[in-house]
């Protein structure tokens, strides 16, 4: 494509003058011709010439240059853009020069869009006084200013100082006769609410009315939405029953501001008045009440809802979708949410990667690890690209469920993707919690040490806390562990476990106690040997009634306990002498598939041979059954 080059016998741009660079952004030349033979450049490629320079100086000059072309004179759109550029570096004197020589050199004054870009330009250098006495300037070139350039004006000045802009309502608009529109009040209900002055906004909302002017739903949408913000959802619900039409936008206000407070049953109510009105609700206001009706297991309603919401022809969006299927999932129900993944992709709305999370997460929590491989592996075909929570939830799904070398190999393939770990320490804390479970400790630590190299700070504290225990300096080792938790550290589950064992070696059961639900808040559940620390602890200090329900509160949290829970506590209550509530002890470590070993067997049988009115009322029959059971265990 040729470019085309126009000469002049006056003096030339700063640059060379190229029209418009390629002839097929170039609208037609007129007929006429100048100098050099072309056609004159039209109005268009002289004012984007303007704009294309770099300097005032350039502009200014570029327009005079175009000023002594044959046949071509300026009009309002070039004037226009030396005006915007000139504002662009605050070249406010200059720009006041070009109005005064517009009625002279194009016969007519500066236009609404011309001061329209002047206002911009004294908004941008933050030049206050100057758009307030705006309108005298604009008064030479015409009789009054505009209602359009007014509230332009009084647009700007509510964003910098609501009080300048209400005097400048009362001193440049109404001291004029100028009472404004709806579009006028809406920019002072805007300065009004945003800076919280609600009171004067209700009385701007009065004056409105004892004008004969009705508030727009833009007005008292402002006016909601302050109020919501601040709290004040019930005298909000007060104003919008005085709105005759409201819309979309006022529903999705008050829906959202009742789910903020969770008031799942007026935003519910709301909702469904939106529908009765035909209007739809956005998919964020829904979403929040789907995201409450879900945390309270009301999946079902949650379907419903979004079910009528796409029958009224409202966009369904991923956010929607994703908080649904963790509604399914968190009542256990991980085909339902598959499917619901299925669905979304055959109605056009592709799932993210927060979706698979959510599946992969939920997968993990009803252990059905082989799906969460295989989805983890779609993810990849489906071109959804993995990220740290999509690592970091797998890995530990796999070793809370003892697969942990399956869990070290996704470790492999997140330390190998770009972002890497990212400076976090939860996967590889996974990693140390997977090795725990499965007694394997001396890997553990050899894995904790290793990890020195992308945590020094982290592992090296951890270390030296492992060390003091081991002196039997357990305090010295939990001041270590305050300052680890102070800086907002997750300490690994080794450091727990060595600090319970050591503050119960101790006698400190109180400490001890209070790091377990610490580790388990962690996400991290103890292995049977950490809860037998602390059930020796309670037994060897006479509190058995504190042992056992410590046993059942640790058992309600999904923890598994071993003979070795139980013998210490038999031990206590038989040097106690119940006989039968040590009995009990052993029906229940039965009844929970747990074999009773020597220790709690002797210490049942010593604590039965003491007990001689039992033994009478309940025959030899029934010692013989349990010497049966003793021999076949």
């Amino acid at each position: 494509m040729p470019i085309i080059i126009i000469t002049s016998k006056t003096s030339c741009p700063p640059i060379t003058y190229l029209v418009f660079f390629q002839l097929k952004r170039v609208t037609p030349f007129s007929s006429s011709s100048s100098s050099g033979g072309f056609p004159a450049p039209t109005h268009h490629h002289i004012a984007h010439l303007i704009l294309d320079q770099n300097s005032p100086s350039q502009a200014l000059q570029t327009f005079r240059w175009a000023s002594n072309l044959p046949n071509f004179i300026h009009s309002q759109s070039t004037y226009r853009a030396l005006i915007h550029k000139l504002c662009s570096f605050r070249c406010f004197d200059a720009v006041h020069n070009l109005l005064d020589e517009m009625p002279t050199s194009i016969a007519s004054p500066p236009d609404d869009d011309t001061f329209l870009t002047l206002i911009r330009g004294l908004a941008r250098a933050r030049m206050t006084p100057q758009l307030v006495q705006l309108p005298d300037l604009v008064s030479r070139f015409h009789g009054c200013p505009s209602l359009s350039i007014l509230n332009s004006i009084l647009n700007v000045l509510v964003k910098d100082n609501i009080d300048v802009a209400r005097a400048f309502y009362r001193r440049k608009m109404m001291a004029t006769g100028v009472v404004g529109d709806h579009y006028t009040f809406a920019i002072l209900m805007k300065g009004l609410c945003s800076t919280n002055r609600i009171a004067d906004a209700f009385k701007l909302l009065q004056l409105l009315k004892s004008r004969g002017v009705t508030p727009n739903a833009v007005i008292y949408n402002t006016l909601l939405h302050a109020l919501c913000r601040n709290g004040k959802v019930g005298r909000a619900r007060s104003l919008m029953n005085d709105m005759e039409k409201p819309t979309d936008i006022t529903f999705n206000l008050m829906i959202s501001a009742y789910c903020a407070q969770d008031n799942l049953i007026q935003a519910l109510v709301l909702l469904d008045k939106c529908f009765s009105f035909g209007l739809v609700p956005h998919i964020v206001a829904v979403t929040k009440v789907l995201e409450i009706l879900c945390n309270l297991g009301r999946v079902s309603e949650a379907v419903e809802i979004l079910e009528r919401l796409e029958t009224k022809g409202g966009a369904l969006d991923v956010v929607a979708y994703n908080t649904l299927i963790k509604g399914f999932c968190k009542l256990g129900k991980v085909k339902v949410g598959h499917r619901i993944l299925k669905e979304m992709e055959g109605k056009g709305c592709l799932p993210n990667v927060e979706t698979y999370n959510v599946l992969i997460s939920g997968l993990c929590e009803v252990g059905m690890l082989d799906s969460v491989l295989d989805l983890f592996n779609d993810m990849k075909t489906d071109g959804v690209k993995w990220n740290f929570a999509t690592y970091d939830t797998l890995i530990r799904g796999l070793c809370s469920v003892g697969r942990t070398d399956d869990g070290f190999q996704i470790l492999k393939l997140m330390e190998e993707s770009r972002e890497g770990c990212g400076g976090r320490i939860s996967p590889y804390n996974s990693i140390i919690y997977g090795l725990y479970k499965q007694k394997r400790t001396e890997e553990a630590l050899e894995f904790l040490t290793n990890m020195g190299k992308l945590f020094p700070r982290v592992v090296g504290r951890s270390l030296r806390v492992l060390d003091l225990c081991k002196e039997q300096k357990t305090k010295d080792a939990k001041i270590i562990y305050d300052q680890m938790i102070s800086e907002g550290g997750v300490p690994s589950v080794l450091v727990y476990d060595c600090l319970i064992h050591g503050f119960c070696h101790e006698g400190c059961l109180r400490e001890a106690f209070e790091l377990m639900n610490e580790m388990i808040d962690h996400g991290s559940s103890p292995i049977a040997s950490t809860i037998n620390a602390l059930i020796c602890g309670f037994c060897s200090q006479g509190k058995t009634d504190s042992a056992i329900r410590f046993m059942e509160d640790m058992v309600g949290r999904g923890c598994m306990l071993d003979a070795g829970s139980y013998s210490p506590l038999m031990l206590a209550v038989c040097r106690e002498g119940d006989f039968l509530k040590a009995l009990n002890i052993i029906s229940e470590m039965i009844e929970n598939g747990i074999t009773p070993d020597c220790l709690a067997w002797n210490s049942l049988l010593l604590c039965l041979s003491q007990e001689t009115e039992w033994l009478e009322n309940n025959h030899m029959l029934h010692v013989n059954k349990l010497l049966d059971y003793i021999i076949m265990t």
